[in-house]
């Protein structure tokens, strides 16, 4: 492709609506252009590299033995009321009606369809295993758009369903899925972790995210350098980091003391010029009936609410305070005296605490020298809190790592969630009629882009990793008004189709440092530069894009490099 034919519509300054690099320079590079708040048209950069993802999710899907099909992005409201989710999605489901007043969807996901299609078509054991998928546009009316493609309204993924008869069959499939996912994303180089993690929406018993690491990341990882252990930090278990055990400093018994202005954890540490390790905060949680819930918590650690959530067995969020429900001297709640409360129950961070400081359920006032049992009691003790990286690992007792992510694909041992919700039911090896064993299997494609770019920039531009680069080589002449240096490159560009190379020709009539700032903008591997040197040297310049190493080599020789360069750099 020549540039000046290439519609490559580069931007010199970073947008203002861009928060973090990916949504920067995905619109600098001109991959795409926003045409409303969370929707984005791609340009012919952008789409080449959609098309590489898509190709290799499709190859690797192919070889964990999924089958594609397409499913319409409109859906019937029936099947999504059949499966309890038509309400329970909530305000992110676009719905619409069509000229009959009848309720649709824009699918932000395909279980009901999916499902429905298994109760029409699939009739025997004989038709099992089966694993189908597609590449599909789905919309989520995302409450705050934000950070280009990875929180968009419209967007595109990889959605696989697959139908077992029983668990065994699900593992089997959900282990090659496991594996599938893993070769996606180390053909594209990136660095990431499977971890495990929460199902939220989707159901099912047990799911793994797979995270690529990047410090601008929506989600926080916890992993094990010694071992394979990792989880996402909603799910992370964690053995604490012992810490010493005083004996009491003072047996006089509970001191009620001034506080003022100190409702946070901080401002009353600086206060008191004491350590956070000292400091029990009480939390309180309420359910749906406005019941609250009181955890107490080392305030050097943060509740983990969905931890809370499952001891309690219910949907919790923190308590919030209001003129009508004055049970609680909110920034100074403690546990002695405390009432009000469904239970109150202790981290486990402090299970070995003497003589600590708590609120006093009196504004701005605190007690010290607080002991459990002698001033309260505590109804139960269990882990409520993340972890932290000085805690160890619980599968072998190493440190652990905690970094930043983004999400970019995750699957799901759904069992029979939807199959017994739709009646979708197969015959038996006894004939008997039982729901499907069911697995779902999602993957970013659009998500995928911004989380390569996020991961691989630097401070020109991306850096395409080769197998989805929107080209492989670009080749630049620093003049066009120098005959022999524009027949030079002008024949090497014919050589490299003709070599089945996907080649960028910068043939515009433009100053060569701003050829040589797109480049680097656009992140293309190669870079083949034609210039004055070559006048004198008949040697052309190759250039890497990532780690700017330069090499000289004779024209004749350039193909055969580019062929062995894809053949050590794009993994099949």
């Amino acid at each position: 492709m020549k540039y000046s034919r290439g519609f490559i519509p580069t931007l010199k300054e970073d947008p203002r609506e861009a928060e973090i690099a990916s949504h920067s320079l995905t619109l600098r590079a001109g991959l795409l252009r926003k045409i409303a708040s969370g929707i984005y048209a791609f340009l012919p950069a952008g789409t080449r590299v959609l098309r590489k993802i898509e190709q290799i999710i499709r190859e690797e899907m192919d070889r964990a033995g999924a089958v594609e099909i397409f499913m319409p992005v409109m859906q019937p409201s029936d099947l999504w009321k059949k499966s309890g989710r038509w309400d329970e999605y909530g305000p992110e489901l676009f719905r619409l009606k069509d000229r009959n007043e009848r309720d649709f969807c824009l699918g932000p996901t395909h279980e009901e369809l999916i499902t429905n299609l298994a109760y029409h078509d699939i009739r025997s054991y004989k038709d099992l295993p089966l694993n189908l998928y597609q590449i599909q546009v789905k919309f989520r009316d995302e409450i705050r758009p934000r950070y280009g493609l990875l929180r968009a309204r419209e967007f595109i993924m990889k959605d696989a369903y697959s139908f077992c008869e029983d668990e065994k069959g699900l593992d089997e499939i959900y282990k090659k899925m496991h594996i599938a996912y893993s070769r996606i994303v180390e053909r594209m180089d990136l660095k990431f972790r499977a971890v495990d993690a929460d199902t939220g929406l989707i159901g099912g018993k047990s799911s793994h995210e797979f995270l690529v690491i990047a410090s601008e990341g929506e989600e926080t990882l916890v992993y094990c350098p010694d071992c394979d252990y990792a989880a996402n930090i909603e799910m992370a278990g964690f053995k604490m980091a012992e810490e010493p055990v005083d004996a009491p400093y003072n047996n006089s018994g509970i001191e009620e003391i001034s506080t003022p202005g100190t409702a946070d954890i901080e401002s009353l540490a600086e206060f008191l010029n004491i350590s956070r390790k000292k400091i029990i905060k009480t939390v309180l949680l309420s359910d749906d009936e406005n019941n609250a819930y009181s955890f107490l918590i080392r305030a050097d650690r943060q509740l983990n609410l969905s931890k809370a959530e499952k001891f309690v067995g219910k949907k919790l969020e923190f308590f919030k305070s209001s003129d009508d429900d004055a049970r609680f001297t909110m920034g100074y709640v403690g546990p002695v005296g405390l009432s009000g409360v469904s239970g109150i129950y202790g981290d486990n961070s402090i299970k070995h605490m003497k003589d600590f400081v708590t609120g006093a359920n009196k504004i701005d006032t605190h007690l010290k020298n607080v002991n459990m049992d002698r001033d309260f009691k505590v109804d139960d003790f269990g882990d409520f809190s993340y972890p932290l990286e000085t805690d160890g690992c619980i599968k072998c007792g190493g440190k652990l790592q905690i970094e930043k992510g983004i999400e970019i694909g995750h699957i799901f041992k759904l069992g029979k969630k939807y199959s017994e919700k739709m009646n979708a039911m197969f015959l038996d090896r006894d004939g008997k009629q039982k729901p499907f064993v069911m697995g779902c299997y999602g993957i970013g494609v659009t998500r995928i882009m911004s989380a390569v770019i996020e991961q691989l920039h630097d401070e020109k531009g991306i850096i395409w990793p080769p197998s989805i680069a929107p080209y492989l080589v670009n080749l630049i002449v620093t003049t066009s008004k120098d005959s022999f240096m524009k027949d030079s490159a002008d024949k090497l560009y014919d050589e490299l189709n003709e070599a089945e190379i996907e080649v960028l020709y910068d043939d515009r009539n433009i100053s060569a440092g701003i050829k040589f700032k797109d480049s680097d903008l656009l992140g293309i591997p190669l870079r083949l530069v034609i210039g004055k040197k070559y006048l004198d040297t008949n040697m052309i310049e190759v250039q890497f894009r990532k780690g700017s190493k330069k090499i000289e080599m004779a024209p004749e020789d350039i193909v055969s490099f580019i062929e062995d360069f894809k053949t050590k750099n794009i993994k099949k």
